[in-house]
């Protein structure tokens, strides 16, 4: 993984002078180390990496680490990936509320959450969302914690929500929800935020919590 991390991002490739790629292995070994029950996961190296780009600092990195992995997504990250799983459920959950046009149009398709939205959890729109469009979404993340994701979820599936409902077949659908991360509406990284603020409506920690606690358990039953 380490060597398909940022791969175009000059200060991780091996000719660099330092070389990313080492802060990255010390920041994710160290981490093994200190959280044995999550050990290393996929995603997590993309994670770590733009916080090492964000911070310029091992150490830092390795404690905002720390908060996302434990704190923040507890159980996106473990072997079982409970916690991300059970969101990516929780986020269809939320659709049938907010955006009950497109969960159907899912559910008619026989479309699993997890094929569009997947990377959008994993990687925290990293390669997903411009740069400083994801800079100001983990603000915001840090500040607020895991509501985040699903707002900005949602507000990419509201705000495209016709575009989505062209659809009329499984590729098709996948393909929708791939060009919603592009255009104009999410580099304008101001009014995105303005955005994700207010196209949902109310989003409290109790719903999701409630959601979670039901996605959970449905999911648990399943093996």
């Amino acid at each position: 993984d380490m060597n398909r991390t940022f791969p175009d991002n000059v200060k991780f490739r091996k000719t660099a002078d330092p070389c990313l790629q080492h802060t990255l292995y010390n920041v994710l070994v160290a981490y093994g180390h200190h959280n044995k029950a999550v050990g290393y996961c996929q995603g997590m190296n993309f994670i770590a990496g733009y916080l090492i780009l964000i911070t310029k600092n091992e150490e830092e990195s390795f404690w905002l680490l720390d908060a996302l992995i434990g704190r923040i997504l507890p159980d996106y990250y473990s072997p079982a990936m409970l916690g991300l799983k059970t969101d990516q459920e929780v986020l269809g959950e939320l659709v049938k509320m907010k955006v009950p046009a497109v969960a159907e149009l899912m559910e008619r398709h026989g479309v699993m959450w997890t094929l569009v939205v997947s990377r959008w959890f994993i990687c925290l729109f990293i390669d997903i969302l411009p740069v400083e469009t994801v800079l100001r979404i983990w603000d915001c993340l840090f500040y607020e914690g895991s509501k985040i994701i699903f707002r900005v979820a949602l507000t990419l599936i509201k705000q495209h929500q016709a575009f989505i409902l062209e659809a009329t077949n499984f590729p098709d659908i996948c393909d929708k929800f791939k060009e919603i991360t592009k255009g104009t509406f999410v580099t304008e990284c101001h009014s995105f935020m303005q955005k994700i603020f207010t196209d949902p409506g109310s989003l409290s920690m109790a719903t999701i919590n409630r959601l979670r606690e039901t996605c959970r358990e449905k999911l648990l039953s399943q093996g």
